[in-house]
């Protein structure tokens, strides 16, 4: 099997470990195979999206999340370290306002499928990390909206030293009870 999957708090959200052979002359695994995803993940996703993002350490970003067009997330990191966080904003789930966050890494080599009805954002915890995401809807920056990082009803425990960086979009996050959330 290439894949593992590991339950994570949230039921939904899912770990991915991929088989990896090292040798001399470095590694190679299987980064994504929709089979294996479709039958140890979800069978229902199809990916429209991949995206790529660089941050410097203390970044974070998110907790992000789209409006009428929700995308799922199949995260992973290929340079460096993140602290990863998905939070369940379905208003209908019984782990609605809860979260989990996972490590990582270009050395773990582990994925995190955050299924849509999620918020999503990370902190870079190396000097840079580069992020690689599918998503399963395209962008709209108009249905673009954003949870407030440091939410005291989510009471997430990031792994800071000291303030992160974030953008203006990301300063003006919502709390998770004023959000505009899915209808």
């Amino acid at each position: 099997m290439a894949i593992q999957v590991s339950p994570t708090s949230l039921p939904d959200v899912k770990l991915i470990d991929m088989q990896v052979f090292n040798d001399e002359r470095g590694f190679l695994f299987e980064s994504f195979n929709t089979r294996d995803f479709e039958r140890l993940v979800d069978a229902n996703v199809v990916f429209v999206q991949d995206n790529h993002s660089h941050s410097v350490k203390d970044v974070l970003r998110g907790l992000h999340y789209q409006i009428k067009h929700m995308q799922g997330k199949l995260v992973r990191v290929v340079y460096g370290e993140v602290f990863d966080v998905a939070v369940d904003i379905r208003q209908s789930s019984p782990t609605f306002g809860q979260w989990v966050g996972v490590y990582l890494s270009a050395v773990n080599r582990r994925q995190l499928w955050v299924p849509p009805g999620f918020a999503h954002g990370f902190l870079t915890l190396s000097d840079r990390a580069e992020c690689l995401y599918k998503t399963t809807d395209y962008r709209y920056p108009n249905f673009e909206r954003s949870i407030l990082w440091n939410d005291p009803e989510l009471w997430i425990k990031w792994p800071l030293q000291g303030r992160p960086i974030v953008s203006q979009k990301d300063a003006d996050g919502q709390r998770l009870s004023k959000a505009d959330l899915y209808v």
